[in-house]
């Protein structure tokens, strides 16, 4: 994943280089063209500007002190790149072409003679090179017939001043723009990079059991992330929510399926015990034994949910299953002729917990009392639902509790021959993930056992209420 992340920022980072210098590159080479030919046409510029100083003096005088004065009042003249090639004075015979410049030369020439007569004797004006540089020749009427010829010399230098500067500044302009460019990208390529490893690092921990583990979808975490990062972290978090869903309703299945075996278990195991000796009796009674221990073993495998699930909102009416619960074992009860009586359970009694772990909760309950109890034993259930709890009583007539915390104990696995060491650990546990509890102790109506399961149904906000226990109408009524 580090080296995904790390290739992806690099990606990221020498594309933003790429573009940014193909633009900078694109605008500033042009751009510095431009300068450069500036530069050049501004030099040319003022020579033209300091040859066209001298033509009012030209055309005033041809005398060469007056010109050496006018020449020496200029920049150029004083810089010693200006020099005026005078015409041959009026009535002095000329060789050639007689408007040419044929006279005496004032300053310090550099162009040729004959590029000095073309210039004179054509009437324009134009540069030609000299060396170390340009020479821009003009041409100035004197009089009728007769032309001088101003040479400026424009050095090398003077056409290229300023554009190393220009292009050093450019070039430092494209260099800000690629390192600007580079830390934009950079800091879009890390929330990229972020985002995609916590996506990356959520789906290993999901794959390696982690079922509550989700990826951030808000929040200044996600902040400036891709659109199709934050879909794809949606997605995500809802195929985590399926799976925990899928897992949850495969292990109610299971304890569901198994939840069924539990009533013909324990009526076989009643009529194992009543086949008297033999090896024939004793290994049914083992099988039978063995079948029931395994049993609950699914029932717990499948209640036991992993350490990292999230926590799911769940619910179910207690009075309904425990209805349910009573009247499945009410068939057993009439086959060993025990009365019971169940009480309180006509109201709705809704408790935070599942469906199928209150169920088992129950089923554990009446099946300690006929698996501890004679045949024939009295049982009741009774429900009390107050603001805070609903209070699960389970009372008979048998010998009750000797010792509370050693049944507690035995609830951890500890409860000798014939029990699976479930029962009331399941009870426990169920009463503690809502913050009840269970307590054992002697039933006032029936005198044996009764077990108290009280499960909260909001947070306690102090110590709670003694509950009065509500019987049913009547008394125990035989099935």
């Amino acid at each position: 994943m580090k080296r995904f992340a790390h290739s992806l920022r690099w990606a990221l980072i020498k594309a933003a280089v790429a573009g940014t210098t193909m633009v900078a590159l694109a605008f500033l080479i042009p751009l510095g063209l431009m300068v450069q030919q500036t530069a050049r046409d501004r030099a040319f510029t003022a020579a033209e500007r300091q040859a066209a100083a001298l033509g009012p003096a030209l055309a005033i005088t041809t005398d060469q002190d007056a010109i050496n004065r006018a020449l020496a009042s200029t920049d150029a003249g004083a810089q010693g790149r200006m020099a005026v090639h005078l015409p041959v004075p009026a009535g002095a015979p000329a060789a050639g072409d007689s408007a040419a410049p044929g006279g005496p030369t004032i300053g310090e020439g550099r162009a040729a003679a004959a590029d000095v007569a073309t210039a004179g004797g054509q009437g324009r004006a134009f540069t030609v090179a000299v060396p170390g540089g340009y020479a821009l020749l003009q041409p100035v009427a004197v009089d009728t017939g007769r032309t001088a010829v101003v040479e400026v010399f424009v050095a090398e230098s003077d056409l290229t001043r300023g554009v190393s500067t220009a292009w050093l500044v450019l070039s430092a302009v494209a260099l800000g723009l690629v390192a600007l460019s580079v830390l934009v990208a950079d800091r879009m390529g890390g929330r990229i990079v972020a985002s995609a490893r916590r996506l990356a690092t959520a789906a290993r921990s999901l794959g390696a059991g982690n079922l509550a583990v989700r990826v951030p979808v808000a929040g200044k975490q996600v902040d400036g992330s891709p659109e199709e990062l934050r879909e794809a972290a949606h997605a995500f978090n809802a195929m985590a929510d399926r799976v925990v869903q899928l897992l949850a309703a495969e292990r109610e299945l299971a304890a569901d399926l198994s939840h069924r075996l539990r009533t013909p278990l324990t009526v076989l195991r009643l009529n194992a015990a009543s086949l008297g000796d033999g090896d024939a009796a004793d290994a049914t009674r083992h099988a039978v034994a063995q079948l029931e221990r395994e049993v609950d073993q699914i029932i717990r495998s499948a209640r036991r949910a992993p350490e990292d699930a999230p926590a799911v909102a769940v619910g179910c009416d207690a009075a309904e299953v425990i209805r349910e619960r009573v009247g499945f074992w009410s068939a057993l009860a009439e086959d060993e002729g025990r009365r019971w009586q169940l009480a309180g359970a006509e109201r709705p009694a809704p408790v935070p917990v599942q469906r199928g772990d209150l169920a088992a909760a129950v089923d554990a309950l009446l099946g300690n009392v006929f698996r501890h109890t004679v045949v024939g034993t009295a049982f009741s259930v009774d429900v009390l639902a107050t603001e805070s709890s609903v209070i699960v009583l389970v009372g008979d007539a048998g010998p009750g509790y000797s010792d509370p915390a050693a049944a507690l104990k035995r609830g951890e696995g500890h409860g000798g021959e014939g029990s699976t060491g479930l029962g009331l650990d399941i009870v426990r546990k169920l009463a503690e993930s809502t913050g009840g509890d269970l307590a054992l102790g002697r039933s006032a109506v029936l005198g044996g056992a009764e077990t108290r399961l009280r499960l909260r149904t909001r947070p306690a906000e102090g110590p709670p209420a003694r509950a009065g226990r509500r019987r049913a109408r009547g008394a125990l009524f035989p099935r």
